[in-house]
């Protein structure tokens, strides 16, 4: 009777010993596939994001139309700001340095340079009225307008392009799945000969963490 006690504890021993070494490598197994699940997300992400920066001085002009048939060229690594018949047209030449298309999504405009490491809210900026891509590598430009004469922020471009002010302009895009926004901010620099010099000084992201 002794024995076959011993034999049953034994047994009952060595079953939850078993079952206790399935479950420690079932727990480390599913561990590696949650970290090998992250790392290849991580990777399908880095392969569609995109980063805007101004195109190159050696990039070709782009000869850009607005709604109202209204063309601009926006010179390699260069911007444009013109306040003429009753409206504000606005560029900048770009460069995809990301390895994913760029879909910008909207817009913020000020009249002077900003210093703060500080951005908008996504809420706060201006749609844009068509969809613009930027492939990856390669150059594309952004867009935007003033049209009404009677408001305040009209009368405010207006006067900061026509005193010649350095411009700032905050982008917001993301990639082609509507994820991993993210906020460029340009500078529009005015140069000598009556152009604008375009360039980028800071990124945020707002869907990950900041790289600093």
């Amino acid at each position: 009777m002794t024995m076959s006690a011993d034999w049953a504890t034994i047994s009952s021993l060595a079953t939850a010993g078993g079952t206790l070494v399935l479950a420690v490598a079932t727990f480390a197994s599913v561990r590696s596939g949650n970290r090998a699940a992250r790392a290849a997300e991580r990777s399908l992400l880095i392969g569609i994001r995109p980063l805007l920066m101004p195109s190159h001085p050696q990039d070709v002009e782009q000869k850009i139309m607005f709604v109202d048939s209204h063309w601009v060229k926006a010179p390699g690594g260069g911007a444009t700001a013109e306040a003429v018949d009753g409206a504000i047209y606005l560029t900048l030449s770009l460069r995809n340095a990301g390895s994913g298309m760029a879909v910008l999504h909207g817009w913020v405009f000020h009249p002077d340079r900003i210093l703060e490491n500080t951005h908008p809210a996504a809420s706060d900026f201006r749609r844009l009225a068509r969809d613009i891509y930027v492939p990856a590598s390669n150059i594309g430009f952004w867009q935007g307008t003033f049209r009404d004469p009677q408001t305040d922020e009209f009368a405010i471009a207006a006067q900061a392009i026509n005193a010649r002010n350095t411009l700032t302009i905050d982008l917001l895009y993301g990639d082609h799945e509507g994820g991993q926004r993210t906020i460029s901010r340009f500078a529009v620099i005015p140069r000598t000969d009556g152009g604008w010099f375009c360039t980028v000084g800071r990124h945020w992201n707002l869907d990950r963490a900041d790289p600093r």
